[in-house]
């Protein structure tokens, strides 16, 4: 059940993340050049609904560098961390499989290979490989440390008299402060390599760009696609150490 929830949580991740950034990139879209304000804040609410839905279930990974660094400090199983990936993988293929068929007209009569790529897979806006790296990395530890530091708060709600308040916190409040670190990742750390911060989020999208038949598509940039894998998994597992090292949340 949680390899499901993580399938299902990382697809409407993308439906959601990639379909606002097809909204303003393709042709014709009635959202057509909403820019990144959008963009952001499209994101930071798919993650934020991602996470309402399969968080009770699964805990909403949705993002091998989350699984990854919070297995690196202990916080989860090494045994669940091979079936969480695949299945975040799998589901952020799904979930541009999904994009593609919302936005089907619009492929043909969008001229800009780039713009399609852009719906599927992150690009740097200026190309340097470490450069690009060194952001993917840092940004990813921003992350970690946002959502131990949303968890650890839960356990901290209450109003006078000891009424605990902990599990509103956790179940109603959580996933949407999440969203907006998500939100905030993007608007401060996004601008250099589109913030991928997820190599799911990037990986089963570009899979997805390279098999499907997308009119005019180019192609799916492949050199560049080891960035937005290895360099969230690093910073994911730096973000966790610097959550743990700091004893922020004992």
């Amino acid at each position: 059940m949680v390899y499901l929830a993580e399938f299902v949580g990382t697809a409407i991740l993308i439906l959601l993340g990639g379909g606002v950034v097809a909204g303003v990139s393709l042709a014709r879209s009635k959202a057509l050049n909403g820019g990144w304000i959008v963009v952001t804040f499209g994101w930071g609410m798919a993650v934020a609904m991602a996470v309402y839905v399969v968080g009770a279930t699964s805990g909403a990974h949705i993002n091998p560098a989350v699984t990854l660094g919070l297995a690196s400090i202990g916080d989860f199983p090494w045994s669940q961390v091979p079936g969480y990936m695949l299945a975040q993988l799998a589901g952020a293929f799904t979930g541009a499989v999904l994009v593609y068929l919302v936005y089907l007209p619009h492929w043909k009569v969008t001229d800009d290979p780039e713009a399609k790529l852009g719906v599927f897979s992150t690009a740097p806006a200026v190309r340097n490989l470490v450069a690009n790296f060194v952001t993917e990395v840092i940004g990813t530890a921003m992350l970690l440390l946002g959502v131990l530091g949303i968890g650890a708060n839960s356990g901290f709600v209450s109003v006078e008299g000891g009424a605990d308040l902990s599990g509103l916190f956790t179940n109603g409040l959580a996933p949407l402060l999440i969203g907006l670190l998500v939100l905030a990742i993007g608007l401060s750390l996004g601008g250099p390599t589109g913030y991928a911060i997820n190599p799911a989020r990037d990986l089963g999208p570009r899979i997805a760009h390279a098999v499907l038949p997308i009119p005019g598509k180019g192609p799916s940039d492949w050199g560049y696609a080891w960035v937005p894998v290895v360099g969230p998994l690093v910073g994911g597992v730096i973000g966790a150490w610097i959550w743990k090292l700091t004893g922020f949340g004992a």
